[in-house]
């Protein structure tokens, strides 16, 4: 009784932390986008990230938290929250961790293959990313209630796997893809490492110490 009730409560310690990391995130979000859109959106087109552009490198890092315009930043906010929250429930450190890989990957995509010229922003990478993780963290875990989440997720957004394709002018296809492939990566790389067993000796074979005199 008393190991799985530790457990349950590390879990539930854990998923408050996850709560008030997404609330915290989306707050600076937002508070980026109040200061962002008085002045035209001039810290989207400065921090974005220029395809192809070496000295756009460093905005791999900054353009997640970037918008153009109030219904970006509103599509964002949502699955955001809901998906962030998921994939940062097990472990908030774990979460960082493929946090980061998912920001690299989504923007070394839209580096190597938007549009010439073009300036990147959004989160929608990270929405990506996060689904991604989702959907198969259960099954490099071989934890049963995240692989049912990861079912239950990819069954109710099954209409965002269009997303991860050219469809609509202006969206980053490209940065959809390559997070949602950045989560899946991270799912194995940040799985949960379980020792393996260790096989005890066979008494029949084991041989008795020698005496020497």
């Amino acid at each position: 009784m008393g190991e799985p009730a530790n457990e349950a409560e590390m879990m539930i310690a854990e998923a408050k932390k996850a709560l008030w990391v997404m609330v915290g995130l989306l707050a600076v979000l937002w508070v980026i986008q109040l200061i962002n859109a008085p002045t035209g959106y001039d810290l989207s087109a400065e921090f974005g990230i220029e395809a192809r552009n070496p000295a756009s490198l460093p905005e791999i890092l900054s353009s997640p938290f970037l918008h153009y315009g109030w219904d970006h930043i509103e599509a964002n906010s949502g699955p955001l929250f809901v998906f962030g929250f998921l994939a940062a429930y097990r472990g908030v450190k774990k979460w960082v961790g493929v946090s980061l890989l998912i920001i690299v990957a989504s923007g070394l995509g839209v580096w190597f293959i938007s549009p010439s010229d073009s300036v990147t922003v959004g989160a929608s990478g990270l929405v990506f990313g996060y689904f991604g993780y989702i959907i198969v963290r259960g099954l490099f875990d071989r934890h049963p209630i995240d692989i049912v989440i990861g079912l239950v997720m990819a069954l109710c957004f099954a209409y965002q796997f269009a997303s991860l394709l050219p469809s609509q002018e202006g969206v980053s296809w490209q940065g959809h893809l390559f997070g949602f492939a950045g989560g899946i990566i991270g799912g194995w790389l940040f799985r949960d490492k379980r020792p393996k067993a260790v096989a005890a000796p066979d008494p029949a074979t084991t041989l008795l110490p020698k005496n020497l005199t």
